[in-house]
């Protein structure tokens, strides 16, 4: 009996940041082919910074996307000041890991609420629910809102920010915003009990494939920043090391880098960082995480989007801690003098969507020499495919637009970031 050849394939797959497709190509539940087609133009941000002074490399980077464009700033500043040997105060430290908070706050809800809801209330978009279920789409934007309010105060402007700086902040938040961030913080918890509720109802598909995890690990803490690079494998990595762990490689159907570690692919993000810090979570958080019936060395994908909830709840806890914290000790200005050098530093910083790498080189008058940035989104290509490869015989069964649903569902679930992602592009590829 001759198998029946059934080939899937989605076009600019929806509720993601930028454009790639998903294709599968089968004999009968034999998957002979999975591929996840960055088809976005290469950015080429590397190759702005030669020779710009280090001071607007946090400006340029900023702009790679508009989604974690803070984070950018942060890791962007972090290898600057590892080049430059600054040492940030204690202040600086807190307000940049409020500032985070916030920017992870706003796109957790975005993703959850408005990219992944609507494929578990059978509907195409966000926009019906705005009709069938108004409170759930007021309170997703309550609490974006409140994160991007924190990212506003602390750094100037909810995206894009002015005020984090190489060596601190030019501009500090006063008393009174953040007291009234804090008492906006202490309203939320309706929202975000409400948020736990409904994700916990939530059916995910059934499927798990055992990977690696990696994530910034840093003491007792939660880790969005850190020294450390962690792997569920069990191996620590200095950050300043990370290409000996994160190594990439051209692929020809993607304008993105695929990555491995040790040869194998390996995961970043919200799951990552739950399996790697469960006991870290804050108490409120790790209260949460049981509730979404989460727990340590989870293996499913499609669990990402509830490690999301159940970071949007740490942030929104440790963010009130982090301010009662500055109340408690304001410096008048700890912007620290910063003099131009030669030097080479890494700086790694964890964005929503998982672990991001900036490297830098710099000649004695501070001007860039080289540039190196990895992004989330390139390191989770591969482990995609992999779980495409897995996923698809489980749903192949069910014809053609089940598969086209499951699939654009689990490559959802990695939450990509695909214009952030594209890195490079081999000429020869488009050569006739």
């Amino acid at each position: 009996m001759v198998k029946k050849t059934l080939d899937v394939r989605v076009d600019y797959v929806s509720r993601v940041e930028g454009h790639g497709n998903i294709v599968v190509e089968a004999d009968g539940d034999q998957v002979r082919n999975v591929r996840f087609e960055v088809t976005e133009p290469p950015r080429f941000f590397e190759a702005m910074l030669a020779g710009r002074p280090y001071a607007e490399a946090p400006l340029i980077t900023s702009r790679i996307c508009g989604i974690c464009s803070n984070g950018h700033t942060l890791a962007s500043i972090t290898a600057l000041e590892n080049a430059l040997e600054v040492s940030p105060s204690n202040q600086t430290r807190l307000l940049r890991r409020l500032l985070l908070h916030g920017e992870t706050i706003q796109s957790h809800i975005l993703h959850a609420y408005f990219l992944v809801a609507p494929d578990f209330f059978a509907v195409d978009s966000v926009i019906p629910l705005v009709g069938t279920h108004p409170e759930l789409i007021k309170r997703a934007l309550r609490l974006k809102k409140l994160g991007n309010d924190i990212c506003e105060v602390v750094g100037g402007r909810a995206v894009h920010q002015v005020a984090a700086t190489v060596g601190g902040f030019t501009k500090t938040p006063t008393d009174e915003q953040l007291v009234h961030l804090s008492r906006r913080l202490d309203d939320s918890g309706e929202d975000i009990e409400a948020t736990v509720e409904l994700f916990a109802g939530l059916e995910l598909p059934d499927f798990s494939r055992p990977t690696e995890y990696l994530s910034l690990k840093s003491g007792a803490r939660y880790a969005f920043f850190g020294d450390l690079i962690l792997s569920s494998a069990g191996d620590i990595t200095p950050v300043r090391h990370y290409r000996e762990k994160v190594k990439e490689r051209v692929v020809g159907h993607s304008s993105a880098k695929h990555c491995a570690s040790n040869n194998e692919t390996f995961m970043v993000g919200a799951l990552a960082r739950l399996n790697n810090g469960w006991g870290n979570l804050g108490e409120a958080a790790q209260a949460a995480a049981e509730r979404l019936r989460l727990r340590e060395n989870q293996h499913n994908p499609f669990a990402n989007t509830l490690a999301q909830v159940a970071e949007t709840v740490h942030c929104v806890e440790d963010a009130g801690n982090l301010i009662r914290e500055l109340l408690d000790n304001r410096p008048p200005d700890d912007l620290l003098p910063v003099s131009p050098k030669e030097g080479h530093g890494v700086g790694a910083v964890e964005v929503p969507r998982g672990t991001l790498y900036h490297e830098y080189s710099l000649d004695r008058e501070g001007r860039i020499t080289a540039a190196n940035l990895v992004i989330p989104t390139g390191q989770n290509l591969a482990n995609l495919e992999m779980d495409m490869r897995q996923f698809a015989p489980t749903v192949l069964p069910q014809g053609v637009e089940a598969t086209e649903r499951a699939m654009e569902m689990l490559v959802r679930a990695y939450d990509p970031c695909i214009s952030c992602s594209t890195h490079v592009i081999d000429i020869r590829e488009m050569r006739p």
